[in-house]
């Protein structure tokens, strides 16, 4: 039986629920986004859905369930659909060291990056300590990404191919190769962090990442946002 499309609650610029697409798309899981603003998601209409009032949510009408968190849809994703392991592994220690990656998206990457967005680009009083502070986090997480890719010594965070737990951190970067464009922190990373640059590289040339960056840069230009 054909599986019925999962609705996705999602925003035209903001990275979580596309990074939740990337892992849809890989593993041709169909897919309706409903997308939301943020004004919307503090309303009682979708914390009936997300009771923290943040996107991205899913509910899988294949299933039954309705779930929050992008770390845990992922997770819930590879779990239920991706048995012949394309994005995933089930052996040990694989396994493990694929949602170690996971934790450390949801739990670094994510929060710094966009902390560091917040003050340089939203916050209404410009606060250089505050600025500093996250970039020089966004950097150190590059950094943390590289030495892992070269200990690795497959190319990839885990193993010898791409995983959710790579896939997990292409929207962010994206966000953040912007900023750090625009604060003149860009140059040189190629250089002191090439390790990570390969490997972006690589995910960027994956039809499921090539079509949800557009997306989410058409969306974001639309709305006067750098990509």
């Amino acid at each position: 039986m054909p599986l019925k499309a999962i609705d996705l609650w999602g925003h035209w610029g903001a990275p979580n629920p596309w990074k939740v697409c990337i892992v849809l798309e890989e593993l041709g899981i169909p897919y309706n986004i409903q997308s939301v603003e943020f004004s919307e998601v503090k309303q009682e209409a979708f914390l009936m859905i997300n009771p923290n009032g943040r996107l991205p949510a899913i509910k899988d009408p294949n299933t039954g369930i309705t779930l929050w968190e992008s770390g845990a849809i992922i997770q819930y994703l590879v779990d239920q659909y991706d048995r012949d392991e394309r994005v995933s592994y089930n052996s040990f220690p694989e396994k493990y060291f694929t949602q170690q990656w996971l934790a450390f998206q949801i739990s670094g990457q994510g929060p710094y990056f966009g902390q560091a967005t917040w003050f340089a680009r939203f916050h209404p009083e410009k606060i250089p300590s505050a600025i500093d502070r996250y970039v020089n986090e966004v950097i150190r997480v590059i950094g943390v990404l590289d030495k892992a890719i070269e200990t690795n010594n497959t190319g990839w965070l885990v193993g010898d191919k791409c995983t959710y737990a790579d896939l997990s951190f292409v929207t962010w970067t994206s966000v953040a190769e912007g900023l750090l464009r625009e604060l003149n922190k860009l140059d040189g990373l190629e250089t002191r962090y090439p390790r990570y640059t390969e490997w972006l590289t690589k995910m960027e040339e994956r039809e499921s990442v090539k079509k949800i960056r557009e997306r989410m840069a058409r969306g974001r230009a639309e709305h006067g946002l750098p990509p």
